[in-house]
């Protein structure tokens, strides 16, 4: 077993919960962050996906974060490739790893292992975004729950990132995730300390809508208009991040800025209990920890 000090700490919670925060006062004791946050590894979002910022970083090691094009359709295989050699780095430098995030399929894949999926091929993942479109994520829904009840009745299927990469899966090789997921190879991270941060539903809420006045004050727009530069693909990850469609929209003159805020601000809270749902069934296990004794980032 992993010494006490050495031990990985993980450190779980829906958006704007403190886990930043919680982070770094636990890294004060001689730890380097690793991020857990699928909108926090690309680099074009520091603002919008409330990265820690660059004073933040000065206080402790900080990594994965802001590490990957966001014209990359970066999975949780590839975090698990990228993390894989920190974890052993950090310790040999006397450091205690403190993965953090609220991308709960990332920490289910560390501590449980993940299959080799074959990746879906462009056309397939065009021809399951265009079905979303066309006919709705519920049309997606009924779908996979009739050819793949099995993942269909372990999976958040308000999800529509979710729901799409089981039936892109399901094209490409013809076997549900849940079968693929079965032949699971070991875990990168068998010990740790687990912390899940479980805040009032009505007062992160509140905590979402003011993060995100703050993200427009401290520059998120700017961000949206560098990324629509771009030209990428809407379909790609980097282009969901939360808050993000609703910003571009502005930027395209779709809806005005006010409105465009008030959408991303309900965005927001959905995600938040998604992430909440998700991560009582999930990890009913891990324990809990009051939000309010994080002195939490907003």
């Amino acid at each position: 077993m992993t010494s006490p000090v050495m031990r990985p700490l993980l450190i779980a919670g829906p958006t704007a919960s403190g886990k930043s925060a919680y982070a770094l006062a636990e890294a004060a004791k001689g730890g380097v962050i690793i991020n857990a946050d699928a909108s926090q590894v690309y680099d074009v979002w520091r603002v919008l996906t409330a990265r820690p910022s660059v004073e933040e970083e000065a206080l402790a090691p900080h990594q994965l974060y802001g590490h990957v094009s966001p014209a990359i359709r970066y999975s949780v295989g590839a975090w698990l490739r990228d993390i894989a050699p920190l974890l052993g780095g950090a310790q040999a430098n006397g450091l205690r790893p403190i993965i953090v995030g609220g991308t709960g399929l990332y920490f289910k894949a560390l501590t449980e292992g993940l299959a080799e999926i074959p990746e879906p091929s462009e056309a397939i993942r065009q021809e399951v975004d265009a079905k979303l479109k066309a006919d709705g994520l519920e049309a997606l829904v009924a779908d996979l729950t009739a050819r793949d009840p099995v993942t269909a009745e372990a999976m958040d299927l308000m999800n529509p990132m979710r729901v799409t990469r089981a039936l892109e899966v399901l094209e490409t090789t013809g076997r549900g995730l849940a079968a693929w997921r079965a032949e699971t190879p070991p875990a990168l991270i068998a010990d740790a300390e687990k912390v899940l941060i479980t805040p009032d539903r009505e007062a992160l809420y509140a905590r979402c809508d003011r993060r995100f006045d703050i993200m427009i004050e401290h520059g998120a727009l700017g961000e949206a208009r560098a990324i629509a530069a771009l030209d990428l693909d809407p379909a790609l990850p980097s282009m969901r991040a939360v808050g993000a469609p609703e910003l571009l929209a502005h930027l395209r003159d779709e809806i005005t800025l006010e409105e465009a805020a008030r959408a991303a601000k309900q965005a927001t809270r959905n995600y938040a209990k998604r992430q909440m749902t998700w991560m009582r069934n999930q990890m009913k296990y891990w324990p809990k920890i009051d939000p309010d004794a994080t002195n939490a980032k907003i």
